[in-house]
């Protein structure tokens, strides 16, 4: 099911399927990517309970090898609704047989849209119900049509982020697996990007240390999609590898892929929010339309 968030500014469109956005629209401007199957069928993914892929799809846990897919298992889940109003919702998920098959934990996951003029916050409120540890991250996926409202090329779009930075490029291989080395990534003036079609051909770019608000635009449009991420230790830049595939995911993950070669254990792998029992993380990014 599709529910509609609205204000005087923006109209949003969210999805009871994996707590998808599906749409953004500031007057006749559609910012999300369209989902084209041919392309790309998603519009804004989350990924949880992990972020990217492990080395052989799986990991271990207290002697037990798991099977788990790219991103977890968040895209098909169907939640429910917790909270709604005219501006906001909170969609949720819990443990059942399905996800325990995959992932041996019991959470509950709250995925908040907020709409406060023309920013949309994106909440996520991770709960711990069970009696162990909860290992678990999360990241989200937007997706945007480039270029805005047919206004310029995709090369005519860049990245530009808030302060100058110095980010490292998290390096991984073929697989799309971390090598487990860092190398830095320079940008233009100390804090832009821009958008080629090549820069994806081996997959994403993933960047640590660069700074926690980033702003998608053109010289050629007056509009614009500004990403602040404080919560989020990492921002991703990606399209489908190989193509000229007309819109950009800009992504910022509390967690990352596998390291390649190794099949790690979920107690003492990184980049995990490790949560106790009766307690919960709550960390949130916010986008702003312009």
């Amino acid at each position: 099911m599709l529910y509609t968030l609205k204000n005087s500014e923006l109209t949003v469109v969210v999805s009871d399927v994996g707590a998808e956005l599906h749409s953004v629209k500031r007057g006749d401007c559609e910012y999300i990517w369209v989902g084209d199957p041919a392309v790309w069928p998603f519009k804004a993914p989350l990924v949880f309970p992990v972020c990217g892929r492990f080395f052989e799809g799986k990991y271990t846990y207290r002697g037990k090898t798991y099977d788990i897919n790219c991103h977890g298992f968040i895209r098909p889940s169907v939640f429910s609704v917790a909270e709604q109003s005219e501006t906001s919702i909170c969609l949720r998920l819990g443990a059942n047989e399905e996800t325990r098959g995959v992932y041996p934990f019991d959470f509950e996951l709250d995925v908040w849209y907020i709409l406060e003029g023309e920013r949309l916050v994106n909440r996520f409120v991770m709960k711990n119900p069970g009696n162990g540890i909860l290992p678990i991250t999360i990241g989200a996926h937007p997706g945007f049509n480039v270029p805005f409202d047919g206004k310029g090329e995709f090369t005519d779009y860049y990245l530009e982020f808030g302060n100058a930075c110095s980010p490292d490029k998290i390096n991984c291989t073929e697989r799309c697996l971390r090598d487990g080395t860092r190398t830095a990534f320079p940008l233009e003036g100390g804090k832009r990007l821009h958008l080629r079609h090549d820069l994806f051909d081996n997959d994403a770019i993933f960047l640590s240390r660069a700074d926690s608000k980033v702003t998608l635009k053109s010289d050629k449009s007056e509009r614009f999609v500004t990403l602040e991420y404080p919560d989020m230790p990492y921002v991703g830049v990606w399209h489908k590898p190989k193509m000229e595939a007309p819109y950009v995911c800009v992504e910022p993950w509390c967690g990352l892929p596998g390291v390649d070669g190794v099949i790690e254990d979920m107690e003492t792998r990184s980049d995990m929010f490790r949560i106790q029992p009766s307690d919960s993380k709550s960390v949130e990014f916010s986008m702003i339309f312009g």
